[in-house]
């Protein structure tokens, strides 16, 4: 049989072939298709809420302020006039706590130390605050010296080190150590060196320490009576106060 042109011969008609879907292969859209391929679209991953994220940060500050604090450089408040003019009540000042593991306390040092049993009696300490919330407010004011120091805390000049006789006082009224009178520039104006007569000789692993405002200081003199007689332990010095922090008016350094 002869076929008209353009018939198709006789058979099944085959079907139009369909454009390819989009997840098959070789489609445009195919993943595999090198240089067609999509980039995943990123998943977006939840993060911590906003307030986790400031809470960490400030626990992370507190706990390097807490070690700066305990092994570095303390910041001391200073609750009454003992060491005026060199501190005077209310000043914040910076205790260095690392130096002394280096070298020997010196005189002329002034350095915050721990009086209990040489200065304070033991029984006389009154307790430490109880519950969380007290300890934790007077921990954290304590860390930039917003809370008083201690009871059993003290800050004053070092004037005798192991081995030195102290005396009071020379023809002049003037302390002397080891017979040679000191210049003593820091004490307050008005002040006599001392109107407490004493003759001691420090021993090993002590220390014999006064204010700066002699008048109104219970130092070493004030404990001559005292198991220690005055003298503080050379293991119970806290570190050695450096600077004036605060208030900015009264900033400066504290030296010999």
């Amino acid at each position: 049989m002869s076929h008209a042109a353009g018939a198709t011969p006789d058979g099944p008609v085959p079907e139009a072939s369909a454009p390819p879907r989009a997840d098959e292969p070789g489609s445009a859209h195919d993943p595999t298709v090198v240089g067609r391929r999509r980039k995943p679209r990123a998943r977006h991953r939840a993060g911590r809420p906003l307030w986790q994220e400031l809470a960490a940060v400030v626990l992370v500050a507190l706990l390097v302020a807490f070690l700066v604090k305990t092994f570095v450089v303390g910041v001391y408040y200073i609750p009454s006039g003992s060491m005026e003019d060199t501190l005077r009540i209310g000043d914040r000042v910076a205790v260095d706590k690392v130096s002394y593991r280096f070298h020997d306390i010196r005189r002329g040092d002034v350095v915050v130390f721990d009086g209990a049993d040489s200065f304070t009696p033991e029984g006389d300490v009154a307790p430490a605050p109880t519950g969380l919330g007290p300890r934790l407010v007077r921990g954290l004011a304590s860390l930039v010296g917003l809370a008083p120091p201690n009871e059993t805390d003290f800050v004053k000049r070092v004037i005798g080190t192991p081995g030195d006789r102290v005396a009071c006082c020379d023809p002049q009224g003037r302390v002397t150590v080891n017979g040679v009178p000191l210049d003593e520039p820091y004490v307050h104006p008005g002040d006599a060196p001392s109107t407490t007569e004493f003759d001691v000789v420090v021993p090993e692993g002590r220390l014999w320490v006064m204010g700066d405002h002699r008048s109104s200081s219970a130092d070493s003199r004030a404990h001559l009576g005292d198991p220690g007689g005055g003298m503080v332990p050379e293991d119970r010095v806290i570190g050695r106060v450096r600077a004036v922090l605060w208030p900015f008016s009264h900033w400066s350094g504290v030296g010999p």
